[in-house]
């Protein structure tokens, strides 16, 4: 009996070091932009309803100065992971950081082409002479947007391309001194919400762009794969709630975010949208998972353009192994 009781409290005993162990697992997570935005609303749900604790995890959240500092500070080990586009490792990889893609958030591209519906315009072939808005001229949104006028045998040349940041593509669109945007679901959301009426097309119906993806670098990879499994596993569980249920997710999301006090039913239609238009899963292209093929073929394209100078391995841009 006594045995039994000591071989009980050891065995509890040990349960609860290997607990304070996995608590231990700190992790910072590097944003491309403010840490707010719904766009990386899976990262909040998985912290806030603690799927990040429950895979032993304490993560903490920083904002970097975009893409290519996010990829960077990972590259170097100023941050344990980092958020980018599926493209990201193909630019940054070829510079020498040595960075992958561990986890894309979605099957379908994050960039959306929309254009104010009175501006005459029905499709990419109709952005001839016209004025577009893009993050920057070192953005996934630019680069898509390049994608998609060539699709229809256009250049930069033959349009007006205006880097304006977020705000200024909002505001510019709203004031109509911009026809057209290549840009995120919630930016056409906060232009539809003062008035103006928006039609968009996805730009992977034309171009075969990505979503966001999770990147962590190579020694990252080698030295805490199971770090990076539960937080790619967390972040992709947030995603299932958002598909199952993008009312109570916006609810939840908002809980843990104050600065959308206020505005759930907005944050709704921009989960949905997330949902509808890039979360959904392909035949070749489980959730989490990253298409070589396609990697390749915007890789193909990268060169052509002239982004990118070399080409790298596509095996070398990403790994599924922490999505299976």
């Amino acid at each position: 009996m006594k045995h039994s009781i000591f071989r009980t409290i050891a065995a509890a005993a040990l349960a609860l070091s290997a607990t304070a162990a996995l608590a231990t697992d700190k992790v910072t997570y590097l944003f491309p932009a403010p840490d707010f935005l719904p766009a990386f609303a899976p990262f909040q749900l998985a912290k806030g309803k603690g799927y990040f604790d429950a895979a032993g995890l304490d993560v903490t959240f920083q904002v970097g100065k975009g893409g290519a500092d996010v990829a960077t500070q990972v590259a170097l080990g100023n941050a344990d992971l980092g958020g980018g586009i599926g493209d990201t490792p193909i630019i940054v990889r070829a510079n020498g950081l040595k960075i992958k893609g561990v986890g894309l958030l979605g099957g379908r591209g994050l960039t959306q082409l929309a254009w104010r519906a009175e501006s005459g315009i029905t499709g990419p072939a109709d952005l001839k002479g016209r004025s577009i808005g893009v993050l920057s001229f070192q953005d996934t949104t630019y680069y898509n947007l390049l994608g998609v006028l060539a699709s229809v045998g256009l250049s930069k040349d033959d349009v007006d391309i205006q880097a304006v940041g977020p705000g200024g593509i909002i505001q510019l669109s709203i004031a109509g001194k911009l026809d057209a945007l290549s840009g995120v679901p919630e930016w056409i959301a906060a232009i539809e919400g003062a008035g103006v009426k928006m039609e968009q097309i996805p730009v992977d119906s034309v171009f075969p762009a990505m979503a966001q993806a999770i990147i962590a670098s190579d020694a990252t990879i080698a030295e805490r794969p199971e770090v990076v499994r539960g937080f790619v596993q967390a972040v992709l569980k947030a995603i299932g709630d958002i598909n199952a249920d993008s009312a109570q997710a916006a609810k939840d999301y908002v809980s843990f975010v104050p600065q959308h006090s206020g505005k759930e039913a907005q944050v709704e239609g921009i989960l949905r949208a997330y949902s509808t238009l890039i979360y959904p899963e392909s035949e070749n292209q489980p959730l989490g998972a990253f298409d070589p093929a396609r990697i390749a073929e915007v890789q193909k394209f990268y060169l052509d353009a002239g982004i990118v100078r070399t080409a790298v391995p596509v095996e070398d841009l990403y790994t599924n192994a922490f999505v299976k």
